[in-house]
């Protein structure tokens, strides 16, 4: 056992994560970052291109911004959270620029261009600057359950040193969650490491989680490689398997019609729309998109590829731990939220997509967390580090039952696949596909609870095992909550926009999830 004491255990690796770590080590914490993989590599940012929501200070541009997604996002956004992220990501930039020093381009009038980055060079300018700061990194050391004082406080975590075969515990004053969303294993490009670890660890330790119905997000990609980039997809014609045109099919709102299609039939593309200027303009700013097509011999500004669609879940959602101040805090003390581990209603209401408003919520409450733990951290004084501690890891960890096979996690995964991957019941919905897909998860998570386990390696399966059922079984309690179509949650039972639900749902609970509408909204609505 690896024994560490800190002020900030941050757990995660990607922007938020490294930005909370960088905030909390220059407000003077001693912090240590604990990533599931190399922290600069892995995760959806590290693997790709990502534009980011970076507008100027220019109050009709700030305007414009807001307003822009408000309507796609099924006004449950809230425009104070949207104005300070604004603020916080234009100051972030500006930092990853000056200090950062990072290679931005620049336009025709000689002006830095920061409506985007490069994820492998921003990641790993970041971990350099987490590494000056003098925070302690452990890479392939995940987390698989939090730590807390007789009172309830959080007050570290424990998890398994991969290289060293080792179990670890780092006792901190403070925890921040930057643990990504939950993309089920779909195989989405940067997202195997993305199985809703951070929301099971929260909702054992007491928080409750936001916009859970808002999670099913499915990318674009071509059926033979996992890149998802589906804003090139705004340039493409879709095709039916006969080679007639696929009507009403795209990427930003006619990806239901690709998803029916592929019920019965393969679905082809073919970017034909993109001039020459534009097909040079996307290679430049993601060539991996393209390295697949190259390889093949496929030009596919002239060709047809097939393509499917791949489950991002949370990750491209915008549902997870709630936050209950503007410190991302998460109404248990001593615990923060971060990036896509938490939710991202507060900006983007019911819908979002991959980078710019997730980009710039990753940097913002990254920064806003990392703080806010260091300050707790500070104010609980030296005697933080001789608390005693126990373990708050349930299913996968600490079986109410008798142990099954150390290779269970397989089983279960593979259950939770078959419920949430398919697009007839999680994007597609219906309430008479998603009771009887929710019940199934039920059993899935009582067999879990009972005899689910593992130790040492196979603890870290196990536990993501258990999570992604956590997490499917959240989101099927708040989109059967929510009888109407609002933002991504779309209901063929319930096709409307309903006035009168436009409020956010909270949902929580292991055993017995439940599912609330968030206090004071309902009477918001109703005056």
């Amino acid at each position: 056992m690896l024994e560490l004491t800190a002020d900030v255990l941050v757990v995660g690796g990607g922007p938020a994560a490294t930005w909370a770590a960088l905030k909390a080590a220059q407000a003077g914490a001693d912090v240590v970052l604990a990533d599931k993989g190399y922290c600069g590599t892995s995760g959806a940012t590290a693997s790709a291109g990502t534009g980011v929501w970076y507008v100027p200070p220019d109050p009709d541009r700030r305007e414009a911004a807001m307003a822009s997604r408000e309507g796609l996002g099924g006004y449950l956004a809230d425009r104070r959270w949207m104005a300070r992220v604004l603020d916080q990501t234009y100051e972030a930039m500006g930092e990853l620029a000056e200090v950062g020093r990072y290679p931005f381009p620049v336009g025709d009038d000689g002006e830095q261009l920061r409506q985007g980055v490069q994820g492998p060079e921003y990641l790993r300018r970041m971990r350099i600057r987490v590494q000056r700061a003098g925070v302690r990194v452990l890479d392939h050391s995940p987390v698989t359950e939090l730590l807390t004082d007789a009172s309830g406080a959080v007050a570290g975590a424990a998890g398994y040193r991969r290289q060293q075969d080792i179990p670890y515990r780092v006792r901190a004053g403070a925890v921040v969650l930057a643990t990504g969303g939950c993309a089920f294993s779909s195989g989405a490009l940067g997202c195997d490491v993305n199985t809703g670890d951070g929301a099971l660890m929260a909702a054992e330790a007491g928080a409750a989680l936001s916009g859970m119905e808002f999670s099913n997000a499915y990318a674009i990609a071509p059926k033979f490689t996992s890149v998802t980039k589906t804003a090139y997809y705004t340039y493409a014609t879709f095709f039916h398997e006969d080679g007639s045109v696929l009507e009403g099919a795209g990427s930003q709102r006619g990806r239901s019609v690709i998803a029916r299609a592929l019920l019965s039939e393969r679905v082809f593309c073919r970017l034909d729309h993109a001039d020459e200027p534009v097909r040079r303009a996307m290679r430049l700013a993601q060539p991996n998109f393209f390295l697949p097509f190259d390889r093949l011999g496929i030009d596919p500004f002239t060709q047809r590829f097939e393509v499917t669609l791949l489950a991002e879940g949370t990750v491209r959602g915008t549902g997870g731990i709630h936050l209950t101040g503007d410190d991302c805090s998460t109404g248990v003390p001593g615990l923060y939220a971060a990036g896509d581990a938490a939710t991202r209603e507060l900006i983007c209401g019911g819908f979002t997509g991959g980078g710019s408003h997730n980009s710039a919520w990753a940097m913002s409450s990254g920064i806003w967390a990392g703080r806010a733990a260091a300050t707790h951290a500070r104010s609980l004084g030296p005697h933080a580090a001789q608390r005693r501690l126990r373990g708050t890891g349930t299913a996968g960890l600490r079986p109410s039952g008798t142990a099954g096979p150390a290779d269970g996690h397989r089983e279960v995964v593979e259950a939770v696949q078959r419920e949430v991957l398919p697009y007839d019941k999680n994007y597609l919905r219906d309430g008479s596909r998603l009771e009887p897909a929710l019940a199934e998860l039920d059993r899935t998570w009582a067999h879990a609870r009972e005899s689910l386990f593992g130790t040492a390696r196979d603890a870290v399966r196990a536990r993501q095992a258990a999570a992604m059922v956590a997490h499917a079984r959240w989101m099927y309690t708040a989109a059967l909550a929510r009888t109407e179509t609002r933002g991504m949650h779309k209901r063929a039972d319930f096709p409307r926009q309903d006035p009168g639900k436009r409020y956010r749902l909270l949902t929580g609970g292991l055993d017995q999830p439940w599912v609330s509408p968030l206090a004071g909204e309902t009477e918001r609505v109703a005056s």
